[in-house]
Parts: structure tokens; sequence; C-alpha cells
């Protein structure tokens, strides 16, 4: 989408407005209004002229232009109907010096999780991923996937899914009989998050959070073990769902400082915290009581020797034993 019909979108989404006041506005000809505005209605979107100026009454399902209409965040988003990878697409436009950019995909036909796994990622999904180029060391980048984790949690929450994050970055949905903290070790997996990123010791070069939602999804089309915001509640407005999730990790994000409230945030939708779980790291596994989570992300794990804070591994949520 180029910057004029961007701009024009911006100037609508914030009530009717002229074409003579939006030529001015963008140092453009009218005849450039009137183009963009036609580019934008075979686009998808119906939009109305008036008294008062042209007004858009429906946006598209999705698409780049229909997710960046009325986005209260300052990214732009790059559409796919189908790709191989949207991390990968993120990295081919990290390699070309962009910034601010989500790349989203109707359809993944390459997805990958964590370690190389892969990931289903059929048509209905909210694939997108997130190229950000912060000023900050690499061992403070966790955060980054912890914000995600957040911020897809709120957005399920809202669409009236009872989700909570097992650590470090699955979304999981709570079993209605079970309790808060009682979800079954990746049983109902919805979501995950993959970042992913290039620098020197002290200074990111870029940052890749790729983030995966089964959103509008079958469940008979996912692997054992993993569920769907359709299943969970019924089908959800992608383009809404996909805004708030981008706005709200932006909000998360925003602060110059250590990022503090994005702990209290996932605190306040984990999972594993109180649980009993085991944890693989590449040298040893670790068993106890998951007690906290610190900057920039690393889960401190009570023992029968004292706490250990645990920086990377994959968590497993054991069953209570019957003494407990």
């Amino acid at each position: 989408m180029n910057e004029t019909r961007r701009a024009i979108l911006a100037a609508l989404a914030a009530g009717p407005v002229t074409g003579p006041a939006l030529a001015a506005q963008l140092d453009v000809s009218r005849a450039a209004v009137w183009k963009q505005i036609e580019s934008l209605r075979d686009a998808g979107f119906e939009i109305e002229s008036g008294d008062a100026g042209y007004r858009v009454e429906s946006v598209p399902a999705y698409g780049a232009a229909a997710i960046e209409f009325d986005l209260d965040a300052p990214y732009r988003v790059e559409y796919h109907d189908a790709i191989g990878s949207t991390n990968d697409r993120a990295r081919d436009l990290a390699a070309a010096d962009e910034a601010d950019v989500v790349v989203v995909a109707d359809e993944q036909t390459g997805g990958r999780g964590r370690l190389d796994r892969q990931w289903t990622a059929p048509s209905g999904g909210v694939w997108a991923s997130l190229l950000l180029r912060p000023e900050r060391p690499p061992s403070e980048l966790p955060i980054y996937t912890l914000a995600a984790a957040v911020a897809v949690t709120r957005a399920a929450r809202e669409a009236g899914v009872d989700a909570r994050i097992k650590w470090p970055n699955d979304v999981l949905v709570v079993d209605s009989s079970e309790s808060g903290t009682q979800a079954e070790d990746g049983a109902d997996k919805l979501a995950g998050i993959l970042t992913e990123m290039e620098g020197e010791a002290d200074r990111v070069s870029w940052l890749v959070v790729g983030i995966g939602v089964n959103a509008n999804v079958d469940v008979d089309s996912l692997p054992p073990g993993a569920t769907s915001l359709r299943a969970a509640s019924g089908d959800v407005d992608r383009r809404v769902f996909l805004q708030r999730v981008l706005e709200t990790f932006a909000t998360l994000t925003s602060d110059d400082g250590r990022l503090d409230g994005v702990l209290d945030a996932w605190r306040e939708y984990a999972a594993t915290l109180g649980r009993r779980v085991r944890v693989e790291t590449p040298t040893e596994a670790i068993e106890g009581e998951a007690v906290d989570v610190r900057f920039p992300g690393s889960l401190v794990v009570r023992t029968d020797d004292g706490d250990r804070v645990v920086t990377a591994g994959d968590c497993e949520h054991l069953r209570p034993s019957s003494s407990d």
C-alpha cells in the first residue's frame, strides 16, 4: 500500500473528510485523491461520498489496508494470501533495512515453532511476524516474547476465551472444568510465539516476533493437543483481533525503561506460576514449584535445594502428587 493511500485511510479513520481537505492535507491533487479512493473501493472498502465528505461505511474482512485502518500502533502491514513463513519474510525485510513492519498471512505453508518444530498454519488463523529494531542488548529480548504472549492472551480473553500463558510463550485455553492453573500441559494450546534476532553482544540489529494463533480454524485440521478460538468461543473478526494484539504489544513495549509492566501482566495471566513443573534445559532437568518470573523473562523454580532461576528451556506442567 502506497503512502498516499495509507495517509488517506488514516484521515478517514478520524471521520468524514472532503476531497479538497484531503488534497490540501496530503499536498496532492484532487484527482490523485479520487484515484486512491477508487483503489480502496476496489480493495473492498465501502466509501460513501456526501456533503460532509468521504466516509468509510465498511472495511474488508482482512488484508493490509484493512488491518492498518484505525490501527493505533506504529506498524505498517504487508499481507499475503499464502506464504511459506511470515518469520522468513520478516527476516528478508530485515536484510533490506526495513523496520516496524508486520508480515501477515492467511495461510503459512512452511510454518515452524521453537526448535524448528513444525507449526500447522492453515487458512483462517492469525499468522503474523513483527519486525523491530529495539535499542536493547540481546540479553533483554526475552521480555518481547513475554509481551507478545500477554498481547495474544488479552485479545483472546476479550473474545471470550479463558486464555492463560505457559512459560514462556505458549497461550493455552483453560478447560472450564478445571481451575485457572490446572490446564493440562500442552493439551489445549491456542497460540505460540517464535522470536528470532540478529545482533552483537551489546546491540540488537533486528528482532522478529512471530505470532501464531489458531483463530477461525477447525480443530480437526490441527495437531493433537491444539485448540482454536473457533472451538472455544466461535469465530472472531481476525482484523480486530490482530489489531488488539498489535496495539497491546506496542503499548507494553513503548516504555524506555525495564518494561516491568510486561512482567506484571504476564504474572496476571500465568498458568505456570504455582504449578509443579519440570524444565528441560540444555544441560539438566529442573523440577519444583514455579514461583515467579523475573526480568527479562526468567522462571524462578523452587526446588528442594533452593530457588533456581531458569533463563531458557522446555517447561512441562506436572500433575499434583497424591500428597499435595
